[in-house]
Formats: C-alpha cells, sequence, structure tokens
C-alpha cells in the first residue's frame, strides 16, 4: 500500500501522540487558534483582517478553497464558509474560472492589531466635537479615520451592482445615438423621467407624468433650488421636526431660510406645535422620521393634509422609505396631496451618494420655476448616468438589487441591536423597524459628544444626537450600521460600551 504521509507524521502516530496542529503558508494560518466549533468564523476573521490592514489588496486571489481546507486540514465546508461570509460582506467576489478575489477592503479593522488601531485613531477627537455643528462639520467627520465607522446615512456601498451598472452602460452606449451627447433637457432626460414616474408609482402609490419629475444632484440641490422659490413666494420660514436632520438644516438656512423646530413624538411631528410656529412650510420625513425612525400615523397624516390645505407647503424627504424591514409599507404624502406636497428623493440610499442622482415632483404652482431655478444652475444632470440609471429602473434590476439590500442590512441591524443589548443594556434603541441606523439614548449623566468623542478616541466614529437636536433634550447617538459588516459590528459596539462606563 502507498503512504504518501511524511516520516514526522508517521512517527508521531506510532508513538502515540496527537499529530501538531496544521497550517498554511498563506497569511501563515494556524488552524490550532481555532476556537473548537468555530473554525469557519476564525478563519473569515482572519481574512478580513488581512484585507483591513493591506496584506489581502484589492484584486488579490484567495487560494482556492480545496487547497486552504486541505493545508489547514479541515473541512472544505469550513474554507467554503468563510469565502461566503466575506462575500456577502462584499470584501470578495466568486469569478467563476478566476477564483475568489478580493473585490474592496473595509474601512475598519475588526480584530486588527492594538498597533494597527492605534495608526487608525485620530489624536485629539475632542475638537470636532466641542461647540455648534458648523458647515463643515461632516467633511471634518468623514475626513478623521477610524477602525469602525457607525456614521448614518449610507447604505452597503461594497454591494453596489457593478457588475448590473456596467452591463445597463454598455447597452446604452451600444444604442446611445449622436445627438443625445450634447446638452440635454434641464429638467433631465426624459427616459429617466419616465422611468422615475414609474418607479414612484410601483414603490410609493405616486401616481405621476414624467414631466411633473425634474431631476436634481440629490436632495441636496432640491432644497438648494427651492430656497429662492419659497422667498419669492413669501415664505421665509421652513419649519423643521425636533430633533431632525442636521444636513437639512444647514442647507435650508444657507438659503437664508429661519427653521423653526417642530416636536416629533410617538405619532410623529405635532401639528399644533406646527401651526403655532406660523410657518408657511414645513420639512417631513414622514415614512421614517429622521433620527428617531418614527412613522407618521394616520391621524397625524390627516391633520397634517388639513394644515396644508389651508395654505401650508410640505416638503417631504422619503430618504430611505424603501428599506423596511419588520413593517408595512406607508404611502408618500406627495399621493395623497399633489397641490400642496414637494416631494424630493434619491438613489443616495438605494445606490451610492456618489451617484449625486435624485428627483422633485414639486406642486404644479412651482414647477416652471424650479426648472429655471435648474437651468441657471447647472443646465442639468450629466445625461449618461441618467441613461444607465433609467436602464437600471426599466430592467427590474434596481428591484433586485434593493431586494439584496433589505435582506444584508436587515442582518446587519439584527447584529447591532444584539450588540447593544449586550454592552449597553440600559440603553433604548428607536426606529429599528426601517431604515439604515438605529437611534440609541441613554440616562442623562453623559453629554452624547462627549461620549461621541471618546468614542472616536477608541477608533469608533458615530453621531451625537444633539447635533439633529435645536432644543434641549435625552442624548442619545445616532448609529449607522448599513454600511458596516455583521462581523465587525459588535467590536465597535463594545467599544461604546467601554466609553460610556468610562465616562460615567
Amino acid at each position: 500500500m502507498n503512504d504518501e504521509r511524511t516520516g514526522s507524521a508517521v512517527a508521531a502516530e506510532s508513538t502515540g501522540d496527537a499529530l501538531p496542529a496544521h497550517g498554511s503558508d498563506f497569511l501563515q494560518l494556524d488552524i490550532g487558534d481555532a476556537p473548537a466549533g468555530g473554525k469557519a468564523q476564525w478563519l473569515a476573521r482572519r481574512l478580513r483582517q488581512a484585507v483591513a490592514d493591506g496584506r489581502l489588496a484589492v484584486g488579490s486571489r484567495l487560494p482556492p478553497t480545496r487547497v486552504l481546507a486541505g493545508e489547514l486540514r479541515v473541512s472544505r465546508g469550513v474554507v467554503t464558509e468563510a469565502y461566503r461570509r466575506l462575500a456577502e460582506e462584499g470584501h470578495v467576489e466568486g469569478r467563476r474560472r478566476g477564483g475568489t478575489v478580493v473585490v474592496a477592503a473595509p474601512h475598519l479593522g475588526g480584530g486588527s492589531s492594538d498597533s494597527a488601531a492605534s495608526r487608525l485613531r485620530p489624536a485629539t477627537p475632542g475638537p470636532l466635537f466641542e461647540g455648534e455643528p458648523d458647515a463643515a462639520v461632516f467633511d471634518a467627520l468623514r475626513a478623521t479615520p477610524a477602525r469602525i465607522d457607525f456614521t448614518p446615512g449610507q447604505p452597503d456601498l461594497a454591494a453596489f451592482p457593478r457588475a448590473a451598472w456596467l452591463r445597463a452602460e454598455r447597452a446604452v452606449l451600444a444604442e446611445l445615438s449622436a445627438e443625445h451627447l450634447g446638452y440635454g433637457d434641464p429638467r433631465g432626460a426624459p427616459r429617466l423621467r419616465r422611468a422615475v414616474a414609474d418607479w414612484l408609482a410601483r414603490s410609493r402609490g405616486i401616481r405621476v407624468e414624467p414631466d411633473d419629475v425634474l431631476i436634481v444632484a440629490g436632495t441636496a440641490q432640491a432644497l438648494t433650488l427651492l430656497n429662492p422659490v419659497l422667498h419669492a413666494d413669501g415664505v421665509h420660514a421652513v419649519a423643521v421636526e425636533e430633533p431632525g436632520s442636521l444636513g437639512t438644516r444647514q442647507h435650508l438656512r444657507n438659503g437664508g431660510m429661519a427653521t423653526p423646530p417642530v416636536p416629533v413624538d410617538e405619532h410623529g411631528v405635532r401639528v399644533d406645535a406646527l401651526r403655532a410656529t406660523g410657518a408657511g412650510a414645513v420639512l417631513l420625513t414622514p415614512a421614517h422620521q429622521f433620527p428617531t425612525g418614527v412613522v407618521t400615523s394616520g391621524e397625524r397624516r390627516r391633520e397634517l393634509l388639513r394644515w396644508a390645505r389651508d395654505g401650508g407647503l410640505i416638503v417631504e424627504d422619503d430618504y430611505d422609505a424603501e428599506h423596511r424591514y419588520d413593517r408595512s409599507p406607508v404611502p408618500a404624502l406627495r399621493a395623497l396631496v399633489a397641490e400642496q406636497v414637494c416631494y424630493t428623493g434619491s438613489v443616495s440610499k438605494l445606490l451610492a451618494p456618489a451617484l449625486r442622482t435624485g428627483w422633485m415632483v414639486p406642486p404644479p404652482r412651482h414647477r416652471d420655476a424650479l426648472t429655471e431655478a435648474k437651468r441657471f444652475t447647472d443646465l442639468g444632470n450629466a445625461v449618461l448616468p441618467q441613461l444607465v440609471l433609467a436602464r437600471l429602473m426599466e430592467s427590474g434590476d434596481l428591484e433586485r438589487h434593493l431586494r439584496l439590500l433589505r435582506g444584508r442590512h436587515r442582518r446587519r441591524r439584527d447584529a447591532m441591536i444584539a450588540a447593544l443589548r449586550a454592552h449597553l443594556p440600559g440603553a433604548v434603541v428607536h426606529g429599528a423597524a426601517a431604515g439604515l441606523h438605529l437611534t440609541v439614548t441613554y440616562g442623562p449623566d453623559v453629554p452624547d459628544t462627549a461620549l461621541a468623542a471618546a468614542s472616536l478616541a477608541r477608533g469608533v466614529k458615530c453621531q451625537p444626537l444633539s447635533w439633529h437636536r435645536q432644543l434641549p433634550g435625552r442624548p442619545g447617538l445616532v448609529l449607522g450600521y448599513a454600511a458596516t459588516p455583521p462581523g465587525v459590528i459588535p467590536d465597535g459596539i463594545a467599544a461604546l460600551g467601554e466609553a460610556l462606563r468610562g465616562l460615567a
């Protein structure tokens, strides 16, 4: 009988000694370091760490599962499961004969060494959270390095449908006539406006014609265009939710608008308080209020519509209504009263903020003025990306991508909730049924800006709830989970718990 075992292995067997733990030259992996019953998780963590610290660069090819399993002396299923987890997190991609390839590196290093983590920690995080946040605070926070990023407002960017986008782009270029490469309609490419009208009818219950739709560079530009139009209409104050998005408040104020706060309770914005402000317009996130996650109730919607019919304008920011997990969809306010609602949406939470593509459906009386404002701002969005997005919508690829995102985001949300229960047991979680973030409130003894600064000093980036308040309120954190792999989330929440205990 042929025996291909090494002499040392045979010697070990003959003396009755256990075989040494097997390892691999690849990343110096030693299966003896893996806990019993957790080999796949251990391997996935080691591979993720190697991608994060640069030992496995984007474009690197992982060993075939059969080869690595043989080197580690584990079942092939262990390696396959580890690779599957990394693929689900968006770090690797199977390419058939091309093998399994690293396609994206995380911004974080869950499980990385202390020395690697210390290189990513800002030396003085405190000033970022001192005083009132200014217009540049989000830029500063984005530029601040961290091991783990819980900044709210981003979907799983590693899941961007690159193959579908390239497929759509090739198809668009193949059929594009020369005249389509000239200046486009400032309202947006007719094909995209038709696709958006169909998308809104299917997903948000809004029935509009393509001519009702104005393509813009995201909700930020929508607000910038709307400011002078409202001023010309005699509106100089836009009421905002309390708490409510600091970013949208900044855009309104930059256009010279006052932003009186209107409290939000468990049913949505309080219409009695809205009437008391005397504001001619209000900016709302009724499908999933930012940051509390409250869904505006039916009775509160009826009160809002009565307020609007008395002459008020509702600016509806439908920023992440598609991302829901544990509740039924709710219709957009624009579907209920067209004349008094200016509807805005974008693909920033569906695909990526970098695309800078969104839409407005303004009331008929403001449509021409907003079109003129768009024309003199930039002559319209770039046409080619509009046509590619239109094809994604027409083909069903965007809906398929949304279904994928819902599953991935749900798992990340569940991982964060479980970690919060373990590491911040006294905290209250808000807004878990939908969206891309959780809001967490805790006892009043620790300012949330101090907690955010202490967390950043530990390499974890998040936003204090007080940034999104104009009035005093209970301290808290706004924690985005969608862009963070589920295997890393517990490490970040554990660091938040340590920071809170260190400040208490």
